[in-house]
């Protein structure tokens, strides 16, 4: 597939998905979602790839929502398919083996702050915006953002944020637990590369494991998360990676995982 309204890209190990409509601040309409799922494909069937980074192309927008002239077009049945479609594709980025990263340059609002909840965490620039406005369109939003919003960030500010419809800065956003880590602009892109170049440099079995640990057990109760966690802990340690860092430990060099996932 050829892309229109996306650009993926690759920088050693670490793959760079960047949404390209930044006359429309990178809104989403259908044509985004379906080259977003072709890419997640490629990226899917690439071991060599060990983390995706996600970003807005242009210095305005991570992504601002979703494409409302799209939108206005849909009917009710629309709606709903238009709605799953976006949700079934972001659980991708939650049951992708490697880390996916955030990097906001800009306003991520309604949709875009929904893909960027979806990822595993979220670094942003100081001139990046958080929101949820739907409500200010009579909706609500549609891509997870009332599921994974409260679990980020606690029931009464995801309620504050999804009734209201404002905006908050990076810098709220970091407070409240959303963001990791907020960058100047010129800086953000460099450090989450720097970042994503570090966790491309562990264990693949390693990093699917606490990924998977931390998502799973998130929803269970402290025993069974704990239950889970040993389990992994044990496919852990029958994986090369395991046998090459403890060696790397003891001889006292850096390891060289090249570990494959079964």
């Amino acid at each position: 597939m050829a892309y229109e309204n996306i650009i993926f890209e690759m920088e050693g190990n670490v793959a760079v998905i960047k949404f390209n409509r930044p006359k429309a601040l990178n809104a989403i309409n259908q044509a985004v979602l379906s080259e977003l799922a072709d890419a997640l494909d490629k990226i899917e069937a690439d071991p060599s790839v060990r983390v995706l980074v996600l970003t807005g192309q242009g210095d305005k927008a991570f992504v601002a929502g979703a494409d409302i002239g799209h939108l206005a077009k849909l009917n009710p049945l629309q709606s709903r398919t238009f709605s799953r479609d976006g949700q079934e594709l972001f659980f991708r980025f939650e049951m992708l083996s490697i880390p996916v990263i955030a990097c906001v340059n800009g306003f991520a609002l309604g949709g875009g702050c929904e893909i960027a909840m979806a990822c595993d965490f979220i670094y942003a620039s100081s001139n990046a915006k958080f929101g949820l406005p739907e409500i200010n369109l009579g909706l609500i939003p549609g891509f997870g953002g009332t599921q994974r919003l409260p679990r980020l960030v606690g029931k009464a500010l995801a309620k504050e944020m999804c009734m209201t419809g404002g905006m908050i800065s990076a810098d709220e956003a970091k407070d409240i637990g959303l963001v990791n880590k907020v960058f100047s602009p010129e800086k953000l892109l460099e450090e989450t590369m720097k970042t994503a170049g570090i966790m491309a440099s562990k264990g693949k079995v390693s990093m699917r494991a606490v990924k998977r640990a931390v998502d799973r057990g998130i929803n269970l109760d402290l025993r069974s998360g704990c239950y889970y966690e040993a389990e992994a802990f044990m496919a852990c340690a029958c994986s090369p990676d395991m046998k090459e860092g403890t060696a790397a430990f003891l001889e006292k060099r850096k390891p060289e995982f090249k570990g494959e996932l079964d």
